[in-house]
Order: C-alpha cells, then sequence, then structure tokens
C-alpha cells in the first residue's frame, strides 16, 4: 500500500514525511504544521458501504483511505482502548435534544472530555512506534483545560516518554486541574505558569523549533515532540467521529449534517473539515466561540487580528484562546504554502492578517460562526436543565449556534465536555449560589439524579503535586527536571 505524505504549511514541500514521522516529529519547516500533501475523495458507493459498519471498523477503514503507515494491529489495539469508554460499541453517541439537533456526546472516556476521543487511541501509536527505540522522547502539552488530563491519562508510565504538561495557573476548573496534578506517574511532571493558555501554547512552539532545547535532549539521547493538536496523529482520530455522526444521520435523514463545533484551538472543526472534504456528507460546520471571538471574526470579516485583544477569562475556559494554531492548516488546504506562510508571518509580525474577499468566499463556503457570552451562557444552561438536559457552558455555547442556524437540515453539536468538570458554573447558573467543586457536584446529583463519575469523586481525596513557575522560566525548569 502505497504511504500518505505529509508537507509543511508554510513550504519546503521538497521533503514529504510519512505520517508516523510526522508524529514522532511534528514540527514542519518554518514553524508550520504537518498536513496531508492530498486527501481521497470518496465515491458515494464507498460511503454507503461504511455506514453499516462498528467504530472501529469504521476507523480502520478511513486509515487505509489516507494510507496512514500504521500496522493493523498497533491501530487494532490503539482502537481497544474504547472497550474502556461509556460505552465500547459507541464510542461517540448520539442523543436528540430538539427537532433537528443531536448532540454528540464526546466525553465518555476516561477524563470526561473529548480529548480521550483521540488521545487514547495517540498515545497507544505513539508508544507502539517507539518499542524498539533506542532513545526516549519527551512530550510536552500545553492545555486550556483538557488536553492535558487526556495526555497524562494517556501516556503515563509508558517505556521511553516522558511527559511535561503546562497549564495556566487559575484559568482551568479546579476538577482540570486536579486531574492534573493528581496523577502519579514516574514519568510526568506538570507546570503550572503563571500566563493564559496562549502564553503556554506560545511555550511549546517555540521550545519545538528551540535548537539550543533540543541539542541539550539530544544530549540525554531525548528526542522531541507534542501532544497538541499541532501534532497530526490527534486531528487524524478526530476525523473519525464526525464520519460516524454524519452516516447515521444521513441514514436516517437522507440530508448531510451541519456540525456545530465549540472551538478554541480549531483541531475538532479541522476534522471535521478533512471529513468534508473526503466527501462524507456534512453541508457545513459552525463554529461556536465565546467573547475571546477570534475565530468568529476570521469566519465572518475574514479579518484575524489580535493586535488590541486581551485573554478573558470566561466561564467555557477551554476556548479561552487567541492564537488558534489549526486555522493554519485550513490556510493550507484553501489557499496552500506561500500564502499561509505570508499570512502567518503577518500575524507573528503585526498580531494581524486579512483574507482578501475571494478567500473569505471560499472560508464561508464551508464555515459558519457565533460567539456566546458568559450572561447568555448561563441562560441556556439554565434553560437546558429546566428541560432535563444538563450541559457544560462550552456545549451551552455552541446552543448559541445552533438558535441562529435555520435548521432545516440535521444539526450535530460536539459536546466537548461533561458538566462534572464544570459544576460551579452549573450551580451559578440554577441560582444554587457560589459553591466548590465539591459542593456542586453532590448538590446537582442529587437535584438532577445524574451520577458522578468515580474518577471526578476521587481527585478531591488525593495529594497535589504541582510546581507553579513563571513562563520565563520554563525552558529551565524542565531541563533540571530531565
Amino acid at each position: 500500500m502505497q504511504t500518505s505524505h505529509f508537507i509543511g504549511t508554510r513550504g519546503d514541500t521538497s521533503s514529504p514525511v510519512s505520517f508516523s514521522q510526522a508524529i514522532l516529529n511534528p514540527n514542519a519547516a518554518f514553524g508550520g504544521l504537518f498536513a496531508p500533501q492530498s486527501l481521497p475523495k470518496l465515491s458515494q458507493k464507498e460511503i454507503q458501504a461504511l455506514a453499516s459498519l462498528s467504530y472501529k471498523e469504521l476507523a480502520h477503514k478511513i486509515f487505509s483511505y489516507l494510507n496512514l503507515d500504521i500496522q493493523a494491529n498497533l491501530l487494532d489495539s490503539a482502537l481497544s482502548l474504547y472497550d474502556f469508554f461509556d460505552d465500547k460499541q459507541n464510542p461517540a453517541p448520539l442523543y436528540q435534544t430538539k427537532p433537528n439537533l443531536w448532540i454528540q456526546k464526546l466525553y465518555c472516556g476516561p477524563t470526561r472530555a473529548f480529548k480521550d476521543m483521540a488521545l487514547q487511541p495517540f498515545g497507544k501509536i505513539f508508544s507502539g512506534l517507539l518499542e524498539h527505540s533506542s532513545k526516549d522522547y519527551l512530550i510536552l502539552v500545553a492545555t486550556s483545560g483538557d488536553t492535558g488530563p487526556a495526555t497524562l491519562e494517556s501516556f503515563a508510565n509508558k517505556e521511553h516518554i516522558r511527559v511535561l504538561c503546562l497549564y495556566p495557573q487559575g484559568k482551568t476548573s479546579d476538577v482540570q486541574r486536579l486531574q492534573m496534578t493528581t496523577k502519579q506517574a514516574k514519568n510526568i511532571k506538570v507546570l503550572g505558569i503563571k500566563g493564559d493558555f496562549d502564553d503556554a501554547q506560545n511555550a511549546l512552539k517555540n521550545l519545538l523549533k528551540d535548537s539550543d532545547f533540543k541539542e541539550k535532549l539530544q544530549a540525554k539521547n531525548i528526542a522531541l515532540s507534542a501532544a497538541n493538536s499541532v501534532n497530526f496523529g490527534r486531528i487524524a482520530f478526530q476525523i473519525l467521529y464526525h464520519i460516524d455522526a454524519a452516516l447515521k444521520l444521513y441514514q436516517t435523514t437522507k440530508k448531510p449534517i451541519q456540525i456545530i463545533i465549540p472551538s478554541g484551538n480549531f483541531g475538532n472543526a479541522l476534522g471535521a473539515f478533512y471529513a468534508k472534504l473526503m466527501g462524507f456528507p456534512i453541508q457545513k460546520i459552525w463554529i461556536a466561540s465565546n467573547c475571546n471571538n477570534v475565530l468568529t471574526q476570521l469566519i465572518n470579516q475574514g479579518i484575524y487580528d489580535i493586535s488590541n485583544k486581551t485573554l478573558q477569562a470566561t466561564l467555557s475556559p477551554a476556548m479561552d484562546i487567541l492564537k488558534s494554531s489549526n486555522v493554519e492548516r485550513m490556510l493550507f488546504i484553501y489557499f496552500g504554502e506561500k500564502r499561509t506562510k505570508t499570512l502567518m508571518n503577518e500575524l507573528e509580525e503585526s498580531q494581524k492578517y486579512c483574507l482578501n474577499k475571494e478567500e473569505l468566499a471560499q472560508i464561508q463556503s464551508t464555515f459558519g460562526a457565533t460567539s456566546c457570552d458568559d450572561e447568555e451562557c448561563l441562560k441556556i444552561l439554565k434553560s437546558f436543565a429546566q428541560e432535563g438536559f444538563i450541559i457544560d457552558p462550552h456545549t451551552a455555547c455552541g446552543i448559541k449556534a445552533y438558535e441562529k442556524i435555520s435548521a432545516d437540515t440535521p444539526c450535530v453539536l460536539c459536546s466537548t465536555a461533561e458538566w462534572t468538570k464544570f459544576a460551579p458554573t452549573l450551580a451559578k447558573a440554577l441560582g444554587l449560589g457560589n459553591l466548590s467543586d465539591k459542593e456542586a457536584l453532590d448538590t446537582l446529583s442529587k437535584t438532577y439524579k445524574i451520577p458522578i463519575p468515580k474518577q471526578i469523586l476521587s481527585l478531591f481525596d488525593k495529594p497535589e503535586h504541582c510546581q507553579i513557575i513563571a513562563k520565563e522560566a520554563i525552558k529551565s525548569t524542565i531541563l533540571e527536571w530531565l
């Protein structure tokens, strides 16, 4: 089977790499990201043949169409981790809440957030590629709240792997923080930084291209990689559940779906975009943001401008992001590596870039966008609770998008986190007062007769281990740990 090639989004396309190479070293030339050189376009007959497959069978077929150089037995082993989700046959279930609205529960894995859908199998693939490695790998992860716990869960105690997790101190929920700081494993370190998620992500990107840092690691026989969605290994698994949803609903409705995605770093949206490009029945992809609405401005106006913006802390913290990494891969698909490099250089130099009318029209042919402030978010949380649906604040921001869409087609809203990770926000929305995480969990569980997963409840009885540092000390702290 011919192996797919991956090339850099900012140029140097003369040296394509394989999928496995892009996983192990996600740093492309000129600070860019790796993306597929081409995508397969499936026929209607090929798509129909996939509709009756189980989730794991579907994964095998999609990876085969993508020509990814992962052995079938290693992929089998990776997909077996879905056996530990709430429903091993259906790790990303759909349930209907309103006319033409289905919520896709992407939080049924061990850390109760959608990052498990990709990071559980990705961790297995990554460690499988290192089975006979003569060196160790340092995996960097920057998190706004969900990627960190999922990465630590996936890579804890893996041979040849060490994990360094960066999170913005005071800017995640307590449950998210505890999921990181109480994790016990010999190969992980958690650093809370004095800053926001963009600071953590910038530090990660800078370290990936820091030659001095990599030389110091090489002297210790350590290579460098990342678990954020800058790594295409994450994106590959995020394509799958969008395809699964599109196939299931097309069978019953005979209509292409609109997908609503609460988005900060655009990786989840990118997975849906690739699925659409492959020919699956997806009509439009809606990006739901909070008041950090850079993506709304880009899609509605063609302007990406963070020159005068300050990151705002909101009730939906996983979307508190201004520099949205995976937008670059979308620009690359539409406009090619030269234009992408120009736009990314403009963003780095002046914190702003503008698309022309033709470019904006291309993006708007596939994407729509809305934003939701905290007050609207609380109202939506309360309204849904009164109807018997307990959702998290990110999903609530997606409801705002659904309300804007003229829903004559089926809409799938990607619910990216379980309510248990943001219980105080739910309590506030329902007029229960300012409760701690533990108090809010207990109150909501009793009031609405909904269980709390044991892995969430047990967090409050575990000791925390974490080092709080200035962002300028990240590099030296990592080297000292190693």
